[in-house]
């Protein structure tokens, strides 16, 4: 079965949900503010990775990658972000039982 690919800019159901949360979020002044796919981050020669959102703290930068479940070359690319650029927070995402489940790099 191929995966269903959404446009680039255009979320899925599960990123939009995402993304009120973290209007909530903004609202309560949890966080500062958010973008979705606002950052694209350099990986190697043609290989990029965009997160699908950045978040802003006070004091830090995190970028958010949303996911309904995992593919392989997705953890790699979250993992090698993180590994070249130590000063952003990298959050995997998911949603399990109406609650949102944070991984950490």
């Amino acid at each position: 079965m191929k995966p269903i690919r959404f446009k680039k800019g255009s979320m899925n159901r599960t990123e939009a949900q995402y993304g009120d949360f973290l209007e909530m979020q903004k609202m309560s002044g949890q966080v500062l503010d958010y973008r979705f796919e606002g950052l694209k981050l350099r990986l190697a020669d043609k290989t990029f990775y965009t997160p699908d959102y950045l978040v802003v703290h006070e004091d830090r930068f995190e970028c958010h990658e949303v996911k309904g479940f995992w593919r392989d070359d997705a953890r790699v690319k979250i993992k090698v972000a993180a590994a070249m650029y130590p000063w952003i927070k990298f959050v995997a995402v998911s949603r399990k039982q109406k609650q949102w489940v944070f991984e950490h790099f």
